[in-house]
């Protein structure tokens, strides 16, 4: 009766928040779970429950695949805000739930936090797991990388349900030998492209084999450690390819699956990765290939990741960034562009974010050509101009500012195309501030 109950308070607070206008993305959960720790046990899950994880691309992939599932003509349950902790996850049930617990979507597509995995997926029954990649992030929260991949590796150990690894990371494949007797193991990949190189350009996590601690062999990397990789010693990297994309076309926003070639609003090798975990999924559920083309050709975010607008004229590029591989990637879109440019960075430290802001220190910011200035804001506004100082760049052109709308100003003073880096808990400020700015 205690559940029924904390269900009603819950529901109720959920059209409250609606009719304030707000989305109800974690208040919920974050209530329920106070009154009851175990609040989790009470839903009955009546689909099948597919979960997105991993450092970067978990809300573009996680939502791609939902749109896939609904545009098949499935019912889905997802959630698309990117509340992806376990109270995120346990308000969306709230919101979706009868006042018994019982949800009758059929899927159950979750973006995850990686280090939640262990948590929910021990008590709600999981029927695929996505694992995108694994990058050095939020230390103070979820501790070094290894410790985070350990905890998901422990969990695998029991886990014998449908597991879509990126064979291209591996931090990632690794974790295809967590449990053999499991398998249903599933490997994407793609294949060497025109932004391939042959050397390391960027910090990398991945450089020795998790197995017998010999250096691994690249044919190519993508980017940071993610690339075709093997062992030479132990020839751990060979695996089966279950997904390839192939004849890729980052500036075209072509690929081929097969004899198929998919068309995409996306021109960045970070989302083609997304976009090839998001079809993995849609072939293992063998959902209609017309369908999955469409929504692949069709598909944009429009929340801050690869977010493309014109405001007052100027091209403006928003993205979300949160660990240096981030950052290193949205730099690369930067500098695709010759034209002249400015860069907005966005930097807070709430406890989303991570309290530590020392991984800015790892972001190669030496490549800033035809950047007019860079604008800084955010609760740590002087920690990010004094590294952007430190890599080279003039400091007579780095403009830290207070708030946001200073920023956003100072940054629309000129008619140059504009880039905009924010972190987790900044990202829908800035974006806020950009679509409300008037010259």
């Amino acid at each position: 009766m205690k559940k029924f109950f904390i269900i009603i308070i819950t529901k109720a607070i959920t059209v409250l928040l609606k009719l304030l206008g707000k989305n109800a993305g974690n208040l919920p959960g974050s209530i329920a779970l106070k009154l009851d720790k175990d609040i989790i046990k009470y839903f009955k899950i009546r689909g099948k429950v597919i979960a997105v994880t991993g450092t970067n691309g978990k809300t573009m992939t996680n939502n791609c695949i939902a749109t896939i599932f609904k545009n098949s003509g499935k019912k889905v349950l997802s959630n698309l805000q990117g509340n992806n902790m376990e109270t995120g996850i346990i308000s969306a049930f709230i919101k979706n739930c009868s006042l018994t617990g019982k949800i009758d979507k059929y899927y159950l597509i979750l973006e995850t936090d990686e280090s939640y995995v262990p948590v929910l997926y021990s008590k709600i029954p999981l029927d695929c797991l996505v694992i995108l990649n694994f990058f050095r992030d939020q230390l103070d929260r979820n501790g070094e990388m290894e410790t985070l991949i350990l905890k998901i590796n422990k969990f695998l150990e029991t886990y014998t349900g449908n597991l879509i690894l990126n064979a291209d990371d591996p931090n990632v494949s690794r974790l295809a030998k967590a449990n053999t007797n499991n398998n249903n193991i599933y490997y994407y990949s793609i294949d060497e492209c025109e932004e391939s190189t042959k050397e390391l350009k960027e910090a990398a996590e991945g450089t020795y084999c998790p197995f017998c601690r010999t250096k691994l062999q690249y044919g190519y990397y993508q980017y940071a450690h993610v690339g075709r990789f093997e062992c030479p010693k132990c020839h751990y990297g060979k695996a089966d390819i279950y997904h390839f994309l192939t004849d890729v076309n980052v500036e075209g926003g072509t690929f081929k699956i097969g004899e198929e070639e998919y068309k995409t609003k996306y021109d960045s090798l970070y989302a083609f990765y997304d976009l090839a975990a998001a079809t993995s999924v849609a072939k293992l559920y063998e959902l209609p290939k017309e369908k999955v083309k469409q929504t692949i050709e069709e598909f944009v975010l429009n929340n801050g990741r690869l977010e493309k607008l014109e405001i007052n004229g100027c091209k403006t590029v928003i993205n979300l960034a949160k660990n240096p591989t981030g950052v290193n990637v949205s730099l690369k879109f930067l500098q695709k562009d010759q034209g002249k440019k400015e860069l907005l960075f966005v930097l807070n430290d709430n406890i989303a974010d991570g309290r530590d802001v020392s991984w800015i220190w790892d972001i190669d910011f030496k490549n800033l050509e035809n950047v007019e200035r860079v604008i800084t804001a955010g609760l740590r506004p002087y920690d990010i101009a004094i590294r952007i100082k430190t890599a080279g760049y003039p400091a007579d052109k780095i403009i830290p500012c207070n708030t946001l709308k200073e920023a956003v100003q100072t940054l629309y003073e000129t008619e140059n195309s504009k880039y905009v880096i924010a972190n987790y808990t900044a990202i829908q400020d800035v974006r806020k501030e950009i679509k409300s700015y008037n010259k």
